[in-house]
């Protein structure tokens, strides 16, 4: 079927690996992805470049990546972190469906590998974006970094204990499925030329602690977690189906966006009701179901968003995905590599090809920005299904769905535990943070420098045990 004149399509796509600084790799991708899609002259004809934030201090970096392959007069866009990366998607494809641009790209690097080296320098740059995105400023509780659980590792590790008290695991169980699970990503990534980290590692490795694999947060060690000291970049390069015709674009290069979905609503670990869930993840998936006619279970290659193991274990669950499988074909953010806010590109250039080589087949990718709080998912496909894609933001749908509890900034009384984790002060357990329930439902989060209790949290289970909080610190009761 022959797709409508302004029908977005995906037509190219570029991955760089290679110690450079961030924009060179933005650029080599881009110029990579017009290779790809078989029709160099897209590169002069691009009208807008988005670029998520990175580590990097580039004011306009989209900018430049636009005077390096000659397409000087696109319009820039920079999104702050906190803005989905597949939100910049959606604009691209709302872009071209509505008449408003013919060729645009989404592009994005990181490089915290090459910035450790001797002499790195980024060149230097001023400029102002034609657009910035941003993100709402009330992003997380106030109470979460009061007491340390700011930090992502923090974060969901939280997210791993409250979903294994909630499915009665004890804590031999859980570890037991997160190594496995792990295990089974890194044995992806050990198959793929592109990973940072391809050594396949046995769940006995993965979750026992030593000097390659110190610990972080109970239950995480070092390689259950996003490797983001990595040098990758990424490009997207989209264009309407007229655009695609008159850039002599080979008819096996397209793939076609059957959904591209979002949800640009932040609520807050401590202030979701349930803990172990992610209501708006499963908004998403539902209505990627309805528009696709069949289970997301069912499609066939899918690359879920893994900064840690409690975001694929939560979006399983959420996306109705089998719990014993690996949904990657990277091999994930621990070891195919991590780039901060650009995986979601990687992932998406990784699909394309396998699609590409696989006719009828449909391709996931999800996204999480935040910490697991907008949710992001993509479905793809190199055969279009003769209707138009679903693209929307359902941040009013993932809003109704998620129920929410008062987080206090402060406490003082009797509270019960309704999650927690140990950090450590090297190997040693050091410090445990608490979400603790009050009795008329309301949340205050404590932490504890008690080293004892630390070394018995990780060995016992301390959900549901009551505490005794005084302001921002607690203690067993």
């Amino acid at each position: 079927m022959t797709p409508g004149a302004r029908t977005p399509l995906l037509v190219g796509v570029g991955a760089t690996s290679f110690p450079a600084e961030p924009v060179q790799l933005m650029i080599d991708a881009l110029r990579a992805a017009a290779d790809d899609a078989g029709a160099p002259s897209l590169l002069a004809a691009v009208e807008r470049i988005a670029v998520p934030q990175g580590t990097w201090r580039y004011p306009d970096p989209a900018r430049l990546v636009a005077e390096a392959v000659g397409a000087g007069s696109a319009r820039t866009h920079l999104a702050e972190i906190g803005v989905s990366q597949q939100a910049l998607v959606n604009h691209a494809l709302t872009a071209i469906a509505q008449g408003r641009c013919e060729v645009a790209a989404v592009v994005g690097a990181d490089a915290r590998a090459w910035a450790r080296s001797p002499g790195a320098a980024e060149r230097p740059h001023q400029g102002t974006p034609d657009e910035v995105h941003r993100r709402e400023p009330d992003f997380m509780a106030p109470a979460e970094p009061a007491v340390g659980a700011g930090q992502p590792v923090v974060q969901y590790a939280l997210i791993d204990n409250a979903l294994r008290h909630a499915e009665g695991l004890d804590l031999v169980a859980q570890r037991q499925q997160i190594d496995r699970l792990w295990s089974a990503f890194s044995a992806t990534a050990s198959t793929n030329p592109a990973a940072a980290f391809p050594t396949a590692r046995s769940p006995a490795w993965l979750g026992t602690p030593g000097p390659e694999n110190r610990p972080l947060a109970f239950p995480y060690l070092k390689w259950h977690a996003s490797q983001w000291t990595v040098d990758q970049g990424a490009a997207l390069l989209f264009c309407s189906a007229e655009a695609a015709r008159r850039h002599r674009v080979p008819p096996d290069r397209p793939v076609t966006p059957l959904v591209a979905l979002e949800a640009d609503h932040a609520v807050s670990l401590s202030r979701r009701r349930l803990l172990h869930r992610w209501p708006a993840m499963a908004v998403l998936g539902q209505a990627a179901e309805r528009r696709l006619g069949r289970p997301l279970a069912d499609v066939e290659l899918a690359e879920v968003y893994s900064c840690f193991p409690s975001a694929v274990r939560v979006q399983q669950r959420e996306l109705g995905l089998d719990p014993g499988w690996a949904p990657t074909i990277t091999g994930g953010m621990t070891f195919a590599g991590g780039p901060f806010n650009n995986f979601t590109y990687q992932a998406t250039a990784a699909l394309v090809p396998r699609l590409r080589a696989q006719p009828g087949a449909l391709g996931l990718v999800t996204t999480v920005c935040g910490l697991l709080t907008k949710p992001g998912l993509a479905v793809w496909a190199s055969v279009p299904d003769g209707e138009p894609p679903l693209v929307a933001d359902l941040a009013a749908e993932a809003r109704a769905a998620t129920e929410r509890c008062e987080v206090l900034d402060g406490h003082h009384g009797r509270a019960t535990v309704a999650t927690y984790t140990v950090t450590y002060d090297g190997p040693d357990p050091a410090r445990t943070v608490v979400v603790a329930a009050l009795a008329d439902g309301r949340r205050c989060l404590a932490a504890s420098d008690d080293r004892s209790l630390a070394g018995h949290a990780i060995g016992h289970e301390l959900v549901g045990a009551p505490v005794e909080v005084d302001g921002q610190r607690f203690s067993l009761a």
